[in-house]
């Protein structure tokens, strides 16, 4: 029994018995709760984070979804400007041309109108010199009631023909 003298043996003993204690004690239990403990923490962390990136990318999607039918909704409005433009483009033309051509007419009518007047005064100029020339020629060349009769009756009757 000389290994009861040897200090190395004795450091043993108290080991195994400090690992008694330890077990009796409930250590390793504890140690093995604690380990599954933060396993099990980790492990929730680990599906939280999945989850998370899981939505993100479904986030994500749906943005690149609503972003794809913004810019088709853009297009849309774009194409749709552009139309509304040549719309009122050839609308606003179509207008022009037709006041064009209403003022066109207009002036024209206005021109036929004055030529008309024109013609009506010159003939009634005309028609007054003649009466006028034919009233001085009768009362020089006659005379007396025969001459007013026929003159009175030659002015009636230039007058009406006349006019």
């Amino acid at each position: 029994m000389q290994f009861l003298a040897e200090p190395e043996f004795w450091v043993f003993v108290g080991f195994v018995i400090f690992v008694g204690i330890l077990v009796y004690v409930g250590v390793p239990k504890m140690l093995l709760s604690a380990l599954d403990d933060r396993g099990k923490r980790v492990q929730a962390e680990l599906d939280e984070a999945r989850r998370l990136k899981d939505e993100a990318q479904k986030l994500l999607a749906e943005y690149k979804a609503k972003r794809r039918q913004a810019d088709e909704e853009a297009v849309a409005i774009i194409e749709g400007a552009k139309a509304e433009a040549e719309r009122i483009a050839s609308e606003s033309k179509a207008k022009m041309e037709e006041f064009v051509a209403r003022r066109t007419k207009l002036a024209e009518t206005k021109i036929a109108q004055a030529e008309a007047q024109a013609v009506a005064d010159v003939r009634a100029a005309a028609a007054e010199a003649a009466v006028a020339a034919a009233e001085k020629i009768l009362t020089d060349s006659v005379k007396g009631k025969i001459a007013d009769d026929l003159l009175a009756r030659g002015i009636g009757d230039v007058k009406t023909k006349l006019n």
